[in-house]
């Protein structure tokens, strides 16, 4: 019967063609987001590989790197380890815009940006494993294309919005799950119990309500400190009001009802009934203020991450990036700024399809009719 439930709220919701749009979207990015450094082309931890020579390059440009190894070289890491936080680099990258070779040397021009021209220098073939200038052209000296062009410290910017983006949803997976769990404790008991509690959990909820969700988050933030684990909680303890005005509505609506007061001449407990009778029945209006609540910590983390109290850098964040490259929108590289604002927008704007989607599949007006 369950199965058959679902499968049928799964046919309503996808006849709302731009609700399933929304949720591909979520589910590509989502997708991109987990595979991380496996897909990056700089896949170094938080893809904070530098080259200055190399900074504030177009969209789509090429250019020829010479990589010369470390010493000593990183070993290669596990694939779990490579995906969630990156492979050290091995190799130091050098844009070059020629070379040969000379005896027992490589001889290169090095690329410093325009049209200038740069010094010539010259490396040892000793430095490489291979010591057949056929194999040292082939696997040594690059061709790399940086499709979202470069930032302002000459670091590939697709692989930091890409890894941005696993910030942004980790952060609003997080605030939501916290939300959650506060808002559905409280508001249920609330509307459960009534009287005193619900009096003193409604002052709660209307002095925090009163103030502004940024504001909120700010002053949370100053409380626990700069950072990207403090980031959650703070977007997390500021968003629970939202959900147990709705939840205290809900339960207030249903604790009355018939089957409720049956479980009670049962002897069934009060935790029994609220989390096995009654949140089951209003779990529709409740994932339809998460999915509003993941937007709205989306925007909010990338508020704090421009403001300076999101996680902190080089770690990459949408709003971080915004906030480095803000004052070249009104000069010629007004992408470095525009492209991780277009994924804020992209991003909230999906999961504002997901929720009326949702609102419409669950016949929800409005969350706080019931308040």
């Amino acid at each position: 019967m369950q199965n058959h439930l679902q499968k049928s709220n799964w046919a309503k919701f996808k006849r709302n063609k731009i609700s399933v749009i929304g949720l591909l979207f979520v589910f590509f990015i989502t997708l991109i987001a987990i595979l991380g450094y496996l897909i990056t082309p700089d896949n170094s931890p938080m893809a904070n590989k530098m080259n200055l020579p190399l900074n504030i390059e177009k969209p789509g440009k090429a250019f020829m790197l010479l990589k010369i190894p470390k010493s000593p070289m990183p070993v290669n890491v596990g694939f779990f380890h490579k995906m969630l936080l990156g492979q050290p680099a091995q190799f130091d990258e050098i844009p070059i815009s020629e070379y040969h070779f000379d005896q027992n040397y490589l001889i290169y021009r090095s690329y410093i940006g325009g049209d200038e021209l740069g010094e010539f220098n010259k490396i040892a073939l000793k430095n490489f494993p291979s010591k057949n200038n056929k194999e040292i052209s082939s696997e040594y000296i690059i061709k790399k294309t940086y499709w979202l062009g470069t930032d302002i410290y000459g670091r590939d910017l697709l692989s930091r919005v890409i890894i941005g983006g696993r910030i942004s949803l980790l952060v609003g997976f997080m605030a939501v799950v916290i939300s959650l769990i506060l808002g559905v404790s409280l508001g249920a008991a609330a509307g459960y119990f009534g009287g005193k509690v619900d009096a003193f959990i409604s002052w709660l909820m209307n002095v925090l309500w009163s103030l502004p969700a940024l504001l909120l988050v700010i002053a949370i933030s100053f409380a626990l400190g700069k950072g990207f684990w403090q980031v959650f909680i703070a977007v997390g303890l500021s968003m629970w009001v939202e959900v147990a005005r709705l939840v205290r509505g809900q339960v207030i609506s249903m604790k009355n009802a018939q089957f409720i007061e049956a479980a009670k001449s049962l002897g069934f407990g009060h935790l029994r009934i609220i989390y096995h009778h009654i949140l089951p029945n209003i779990i529709g209006p409740i994932l339809v203020v998460a999915s509003a609540n993941f937007a709205s910590a989306i925007l909010l983390e990338a508020g704090l991450s421009f403001l300076g109290f999101g996680a902190q850098p080089p770690m990459p964040t949408w709003g971080g990036m915004i906030k480095e490259h803000y004052g070249y929108i009104i000069i010629d590289a007004a992408y470095l700024a525009l492209i991780p604002g277009l994924m804020i927008m992209l991003m909230v704007y999906a999961f504002n399809l997901i929720t009326i989607g949702l609102r419409d599949l669950f016949d929800v007006k409005s969350q706080n009719s019931n308040v």
